[in-house]
C-alpha cells in the first residue's frame, strides 16, 4: 500500500486489499464499491473515475467512489466533508450521489452551493435485501449478453440512461444527449461488458426487452437497482408488471 499518514488521496492498485478490508465491514451496503474494486483493481481506466482514500495516522478510515456515481464507503460526517473539499477542488463528473444518508447528507451540505440543483432528491430510497432463496422461479428468457446482441443492446442503455437522468455526464457533470449507436468500435466499454457477460437481457420477439444493470454478487451480498432501471420499449409496457 502507498504510505500516506493522513489526509485524502486517489487509492490504486497497491492499496486494494486495505479497500476491501475497509468495505468488508458492511459488505451488503458496500456491495457497488466492492465490485467495483474487484472488477477493476482500483485502476482508473477501468473504473472510468477514482477511488478516494481518507488516512487517519497510516491507517485507510474511509473511501468514496468518484465517477458517473459518487458513493461513500465507510464514511463519517467528516470523512464526508474531507472529499467535498477535494471533490469542489476540481471538475464535477458525477452525476449521481448514491450512500448512507448521513454521508451523503454531509456531503452535499458542503457541495450542493456549488454543484447546483440536483435533477431529483430521494433521501428515502431503501437498500434492499435478500436473506434467503428467492420465491419465484428465474425467467427462463432471460440470458447473459453476447457480442451479436450489441445492436439492440445500445440503443435500449441509451434509452434508458436518458429515461432515467437526461443523458449522460458532461462537462462539469451536466448530462448531454448519448449519440445513436454506431458500430462496435463507438462502444468499446459495452462491448467489453457484453463480451464478459456482465449484462443480462429479457429477449423477445427477437429483440432485446430488457437491459437492466446487472446484479453484483458476492457470498454475502448482491446488487440489483431493480426496475428503474430496467428499460422496456413503451410498446410492450402493458406486458410489464413489477
Amino acid at each position: 500500500m502507498l504510505t500516506t499518514r493522513s489526509g485524502v488521496r486517489v487509492l490504486a492498485a497497491a492499496d486494494l486489499d486495505a479497500f476491501l478490508e475497509l468495505a468488508d465491514q458492511e459488505p451488503v451496503v458496500n456491495v457497488f464499491a466492492i465490485h467495483r474494486a474487484r472488477t477493476t483493481g482500483l485502476e482508473p481506466r477501468w473504473l472510468g473515475g477514482e477511488m478516494w482514500g481518507r488516512f487517519e495516522d497510516g491507517l485507510l478510515v474511509a473511501a468514496c467512489h468518484v465517477a458517473a456515481n459518487l458513493v461513500p464507503v465507510q464514511a463519517r460526517a467528516e470523512d464526508a466533508v474531507a472529499f467535498a473539499a477535494r471533490a469542489l477542488a476540481r471538475r464535477r463528473t458525477a452525476s449521481t450521489i448514491v450512500g448512507p444518508q448521513d454521508a451523503v447528507r454531509a456531503f452535499w451540505d458542503e457541495v450542493g452551493g456549488a454543484w447546483g440543483r440536483p435533477r431529483e432528491e430521494r433521501w428515502d430510497q431503501r437498500h434492499m435485501v435478500i436473506e434467503g432463496p428467492p420465491v419465484v422461479a428465474p425467467d427462463p428468457a432471460v440470458r447473459p449478453t453476447v457480442r451479436e446482441d450489441l445492436e439492440s443492446l445500445y440503443p435500449a442503455c441509451v434509452a434508458m440512461y436518458t429515461e432515467e437522468v437526461g443523458g449522460v455526464a458532461g462537462g462539469r457533470g451536466r448530462s448531454r444527449p448519448l449519440p445513436h449507436a454506431g458500430g462496435p468500435a463507438d462502444q468499446p466499454r459495452l462491448v467489453v461488458r457484453a463480451l464478459r457477460r456482465r449484462r443480462a437481457g429479457l429477449q423477445g420477439r427477437g429483440r432485446l426487452r430488457h437491459p437492466p444493470t446487472p446484479p453484483r454478487s458476492r457470498a454475502c451480498g448482491c446488487r440489483r437497482t431493480g426496475a428503474a432501471r430496467a428499460w422496456p420499449p413503451p410498446a410492450w409496457l402493458r406486458w410489464c408488471s413489477w
